[in-house]
């Protein structure tokens, strides 16, 4: 076939050696058009993992010993293969006493459920899970696709804020994530590990402010969850947010693999890609990729099709492919989103495509 291993759009620029396109936020290419996550994958063959990890048992001991009775960290748990890995590390490997904490975003699937369930339970660890008022949802999760362009605001900004809240009403000082930006997208450098403060949560996890999302319809009241301390209520708490992908060298399929074989976590197919084990116990997460997909000509089979070939688990062209058959797949899920929110097909991809920028403005 002609088209064999081609990209879906031939007017856009791609990287030339992940199948990553010119519309994907914040991307940049180098004299040789190679996208930023290609070279921050090639920055970790240069790190020194060994000291890297050196530092990250300096920084538990501190945490450690400063904790008297209290929890010495604070972690956030979705039931996924990363978090379930971080509990691993965190309870067997560095001998932690955390705090296990979930925003339960409302669509979880009976495997989601199951996985949480299972991970405070071989971890033996404390958890802590807030649910807001589905109603609420729906009209977050409305108005979301309007103002950044996907379902997912709640999310976004519900999993950072009700980490970071509770850190701070159980004074526990350090906060522990997963992957870093330089390990999921390169806009970080791997040489220079990355801190989960402020304005990293409003730049990267929530995009925009609770109170933006205020309207006739959601109140200051009901968005107060979802709102980031000030960088002053940071300051006087101490709060130190370090990624366990900065020190530890970082593989999403041995880790998933361990995870699975040896912990019991189990994968759900998810719609819009080929990984069965990417986000997968979430209902809508399908819909949310779509939603990139309609505004930026690439999904989420994308995503993982540039991770797989940077790891060489495929080649370009075989990602490329992979690419073309998720991403344009229509989730079943739409149509439940449009009942919840009272949208209207025609409307759903009329408020995307508004939201096109640059060469995204000349997609069909």
């Amino acid at each position: 076939m002609d088209d064999y291993g081609k990209p879906l759009y031939d007017n856009l620029q791609y990287c030339t050696r992940c199948c990553m396109p010119e519309t994907n936020e914040g991307i940049v290419f180098d004299e040789f058009g190679i996208c930023q996550a290609c070279q921050s994958a090639e920055q970790k063959i240069h790190i020194n993992w060994k000291e890297r990890e050196k530092q990250l048992r300096k920084i538990f001991q501190h945490y450690k010993n400063n904790a008297g009775n209290n929890y010495d960290c604070i972690i956030g748990i979705s039931g996924g293969k990363d978090s379930t890995f971080q509990l691993y590390l965190l309870t067997q490997i560095y001998g932690m006493n955390p705090l296990a904490v979930t925003f339960n975003h409302t669509w979880y699937n009976e495997t989601g459920i199951q996985n949480i369930q299972n991970a405070i339970e071989k971890f033996n660890v404390d958890h802590l899970m807030f649910t807001p008022a589905k109603d609420l949802v729906n009209k977050l999760s409305k108005k979301s696709l309007s103002v950044i362009g996907d379902i997912c605001w709640h999310c976004h900004a519900g999993i950072g804020s009700t980490v970071v809240n509770t850190a701070i009403r159980y004074k526990i000082p350090l906060i522990v994530w997963g992957e870093s930006t330089a390990h999921a997208s390169g806009r970080a450098s791997h040489f220079q590990p990355v801190t989960f403060d402020q304005d990293y949560f409003l730049k990267v996890s929530s995009k925009i402010t609770a109170e933006k999302m205020v309207d006739e319809n959601i109140s200051s009241q009901e968005l107060r969850p979802f709102s980031s301390p000030s960088k002053e209520e940071y300051d006087k708490a101490g709060l130190k947010g370090i990624f366990l992908s900065d020190y530890i060298f970082w593989d999403d399929e041995r880790q998933m693999e361990f995870v699975r074989d040896v912990w019991g976590w189990k994968e759900h197919d998810a719609e819009g890609t080929y990984k069965a084990y990417k986000s997968s116990g979430c209902d809508m997460v399908g819909l949310h990729d779509y939603t990139k997909f309609i505004k930026r000509g690439f999904g989420r089979a994308t995503d993982h099709a540039s991770q797989d070939v940077r790891a060489g688990l495929l080649t370009r062209e075989e990602g490329f492919e992979l690419a073309k058959k998720f991403d344009t797949q229509i989730p079943k899920v739409l149509d439940k989103y449009l009942k919840n929110t009272g949208i209207t097909k025609n409307e759903f991809y009329d408020i995307l495509k508004k939201q096109r920028e640059g060469k995204a403005k000349n997609l069909p």
